[in-house]
């Protein structure tokens, strides 16, 4: 059943692909390509479990609870290159898209955010392209996580390549509001839609003075 499973899951996956490139040539060049996000994911998730293993070793405590990976449909790169007038081709998608691999990290306490962080670009291998931190500078709806963009080798046969991965790191009570708001926000007919703004907005700003709360009591807490 799971075999099953996977086989219908290729089936739309190359439907979804051909789809976006219409000739054999470019397809294959597709998947290499998604192959080397692939790839390089890997390699930045398991620089963030080996950091999670040391960390916790070190504090008796993991630095994060969970960690999610995933790679961009086919139908979501071709959305994003269409909205922003981008033409559809393997040199415009890794020219302009810096989100096609992405790792979304969520931590018990912000300051386990920033020292995570800095320990990974602290590696002599990974290259940091852009950071925006929307957690001392929350978007004006409320939303709050730290956004990384960074480049890590991969190994192929062959080369030596760079490849670009977003990492997002969260708290469990950011991670919480950024997913009922996101589901909310795509509900068809909203009425008083402003009005439900300024509450998703409130709410936002109590879970981070409660990330502060509860960042506060584990420190008592070690200290004794």
């Amino acid at each position: 059943m799971e075999k099953d499973m996977r086989d219908t899951e290729e089936i739309k996956n190359w439907k979804a692909i051909g789809d976006v490139f219409q000739e054999g040539s470019e397809i294959e060049r597709y998947r290499r390509m998604m192959m080397q996000y692939q790839c390089a994911m890997l390699e930045v998730k398991t620089k963030l479990d080996v950091l999670n293993a040391e960390l916790s070793l070190q504090n008796r405590r993991n630095p994060f609870e969970t960690i999610k990976c995933r790679i961009k449909s086919p139908e979501s790169i071709r959305e994003k290159m269409e909205r922003n007038g981008w033409a559809m081709t393997i040199e415009n998608v890794e020219r302009h898209l810096n989100d096609i691999a992405g790792i979304r990290v969520i931590c018990s306490f912000p300051d386990d955010i920033y020292r995570l962080a800095d320990c990974l670009l602290e590696q002599d291998d990974i290259t940091l392209i852009s950071r925006k931190d929307y957690i001392k500078n929350p978007k004006p709806n409320g939303y709050r996580s730290l956004h990384l963009i960074i480049e890590v080798p991969i190994f192929l046969t062959d080369e030596k390549r760079p490849v670009r991965v977003e990492v997002q790191f969260r708290t469990i009570a950011m991670d919480f509001w950024a997913s009922l708001e996101h589901k909310l926000k795509y509900k068809k007919h909203i009425k008083k839609a402003e009005s439900i703004s300024d509450e998703l907005f409130y709410c936002a700003e109590l879970i981070s003075q409660l990330d502060g709360r509860m960042q506060q009591i584990r420190e008592k807490i070690e200290r004794e």
